[in-house]
C-alpha cells in the first residue's frame, strides 16, 4: 500500500520574503544584493546594534507588507505591535529580532490555488513584519574551519506569509508556493529571484493516518532557498515520518535542516515554542496604527492579480488554462500578450499565446532573457504571424524568420525581402520541383508505389529543401499525390 493511502501529509509554509525597499526595515542603509556587494558596506550603527541607537520604521516596508495582506484577502489589523523574539545566533547582531507575534499586521487570509486535481483555497493564517539577519559564510582553509558574518542583510525588511496546514500533497505546495511567488511579483513588492535568496521556505510536515482526524507530529524544515530544495525535503520528510510509523516508533517534534547535496534532512534543535523565544513588547517603537483610509488607498492601486488574470484570459480570448497560467507568471509577460492580441485583431488569440509560450519561451530559456528585455516589440511578432496567415511565408520559414529577428533585431518583412524567402506558390514552379525530385529517387518511387505509405513525407522533406523551405506546404503535398499516386499503386 502506497504511503499516501496509509497516511495524510499535512503540510503548512512559513514563506519569509525579503522587501524591495531601497532602505532597511529600521535605518536608513541601502539594501543591496547580497552576491553582489562587498561584505559589511551597508551598515550602520542601527543594523548593527550599536548601544544607544533607536530603530525607526519604514513606512514603504509597511505599505508593501499592506499590499501583500489585501492581495490575499486578510483582515488587515487597524493595532499591530512589533515584539522582540529572543534567540542567539552568530548572525543576530542584537541578540535578538525585532517581528511581530501577538499582534500581526494582518490576519485570516486565504489564497487560491489549482492543481492537476482540482482547485483548492489555501487558509492564510497571518501576514506579519520583521527584520532580516546578517549573513554567515563558512570557510575552510586547510585544516582551519571559520565563519564570516556579511551584515549588509541585517535589518532588510521580511514579511513572513504563514499558511495553515492546509496542503496534503507536493502538488499543492508547489501551487501553493509559486501561486504566492507570482502575487509578491505582481505587487512588485520581491523579484522572486530564488537565486539571490530573495524567498526562503520552512514547511511544517506531519503525517495522520488515514481513518484519524487527530493530527500528527510535525517538524519544521528550515530555510529552503529553492522551489527543488522544497519539494525534496518534503518529499523525504514524509517517506521518513511513514517508515517510522510503519515500524510503530514515534516521530519526534523537532527543527531540521536540509542537505540538499546528500538529500536528507538532519536534526538541528528540539522544536522551540512560543514561550521560548520570550517574546515581549518592542520598547523602542510605538504601536502600528493602521487606518481605514490609507488600507483604503493601498487597495485602490492592486493590480489585476495572477488568478483573476488567469480566469480573464480564459473567459476573454478563449486560451487554455494551463497557457493562460504560463502566460499570467509575470506582469510584463501578460501585457506583451495582450499588446500583441490589440495590434493583431485579425489572429486568433490562441495562435498568439502559441507564438509566445512556444518559440519565444524556448529562445529566452536558451538565452536566459527575460521578456522585458526581449529584443523583439509586439508589433514585430505580430507582423511575423501575420505573413504566415497570408501565405507571404510558411510555418517553417517563419520559425527560421523569428530567430534571425530575435538575434539581429530585424523586421520580419526586411528578412524576407533581402532573403528572398517568400513562399512559392506557383503550382508550375512547384509542379517541376516535385518531377525533378521523383527523377531523382527511382527506387523510392518504386517501394512507394508498391505500399511504403511513409515515403510519402520523405518526399515532402526532398522537395521542401530543394526549395529551402519555401514551397506552400498545401500546394506541395496534393502534387506529390498528384505525381506519384496513392501508395500500392502499382500493386
Amino acid at each position: 500500500m502506497e504511503m499516501t493511502q496509509r497516511y495524510q501529509p499535512v503540510i503548512g509554509l512559513e514563506v519569509h520574503a525579503e522587501l524591495q525597499t531601497k532602505s532597511k526595515m529600521f535605518c536608513d542603509c541601502p539594501v543591496v544584493d547580497s552576491t553582489q556587494a562587498a561584505p559589511n558596506t551597508a551598515v550602520c550603527e542601527v543594523c548593527a546594534a550599536m548601544p544607544g541607537v533607536l530603530p525607526v520604521l519604514n513606512r514603504t516596508a509597511v505599505e508593501f507588507g499592506l499590499r501583500v495582506a489585501l492581495a490575499l484577502e486578510c483582515e488587515v489589523a487597524p493595532v499591530s505591535l512589533f515584539a522582540r523574539k529572543n534567540y542567539f545566533y552568530p548572525d543576530l547582531p542584537k541578540g535578538y529580532q525585532i517581528s511581530q507575534y501577538e499582534y500581526p499586521l494582518a490576519q485570516h487570509g486565504r489564497l487560491r490555488i489549482e492543481t492537476p486535481s482540482g482547485g483548492r483555497t489555501i487558509r492564510i493564517r497571518r501576514v506579519h513584519l520583521e527584520e532580516d539577519t546578517a549573513k554567515l559564510t563558512h570557510v575552510q582553509q586547510g585544516e582551519e574551519h571559520f565563519s564570516l558574518v556579511d551584515l549588509n542583510r541585517a535589518g532588510v525588511p521580511l514579511l513572513e506569509i504563514v499558511s495553515e496546514p492546509d496542503m496534503h500533497s507536493l502538488d499543492e505546495v508547489r501551487a501553493y508556493a509559486m501561486q504566492l511567488r507570482d502575487i509578491l511579483r505582481y505587487l512588485g513588492v520581491n523579484s522572486g529571484d530564488m537565486s539571490k535568496g530573495v524567498m526562503r521556505f520552512e514547511a511544517n510536515v506531519s503525517l495522520r493516518a488515514g481513518s484519524q482526524d487527530e493530527l500528527g507530529t510535525r517538524v519544521e524544515i528550515k530555510n529552503l532557498n529553492s522551489f527543488r530544495s522544497m519539494e525534496r525535503a518534503i518529499a523525504y520528510e514524509m517517506a521518513r515520518q511513514a517508515e517510522l510509523l510503519d515500524q510503530g516508533l514515534r516521530v519526534q517534534q523537532e527543527t531540521l535542516g536540509w542537505d540538499d547535496v546528500n538529500g536528507f534532512t538532519f536534526s538541528q534543535r528540539g522544536k522551540e515554542e512560543a514561550h521560548d523565544y520570550r517574546y515581549f513588547p518592542e520598547p523602542d517603537l510605538p504601536p502600528l496604527v493602521i487606518g481605514d483610509e490609507w488600507v483604503e488607498q493601498v487597495n485602490s492601486v492592486l493590480p489585476e492579480l495572477p488568478g483573476a488574470k488567469v480566469e480573464r484570459f480564459v473567459n476573454q480570448y478563449g486560451l487554455g488554462r494551463a497557457v493562460a497560467q504560463q502566460l499570467s507568471t509575470e506582469i510584463a509577460l501578460a501585457d506583451y500578450f495582450e499588446a500583441c492580441v490589440r495590434l493583431g485583431r485579425e489572429i486568433d488569440p490562441n495562435e498568439i499565446a502559441h507564438w509566445i509560450t512556444g518559440p519565444l519561451f524556448g529562445w529566452m530559456n536558451l538565452h536566459a532573457a527575460r521578456i522585458e528585455t526581449l529584443p523583439l516589440a509586439p508589433h514585430g511578432l505580430v507582423e511575423l504571424i501575420a505573413f504566415v496567415r497570408r501565405g507571404t511565408i510558411n510555418l517553417n520559414t517563419a520559425h527560421e524568420v523569428l530567430l534571425r529577428m530575435l538575434d539581429e533585431g530585424r523586421s520580419a518583412a526586411e528578412i524576407v525581402r533581402e532573403e528572398g524567402l517568400q513562399q512559392i506558390d506557383d503550382a508550375k514552379a512547384i509542379q517541376h520541383l516535385v518531377s525533378t525530385v521523383i527523377l531523382a529517387y527511382p527506387q523510392e518511387v518504386s517501394d512507394y508505389r508498391q505500399g511504403k505509405a511513409t515515403l510519402l513525407n520523405w518526399f515532402f522533406g526532398q522537395v521542401m529543401r530543394a526549395s529551402q523551405g519555401r514551397a506552400n506546404p498545401q500546394v506541395l503535398r496534393e502534387e506529390l499525390i498528384r505525381q506519384l499516386g496513392e501508395p500500392g499503386s502499382d500493386a
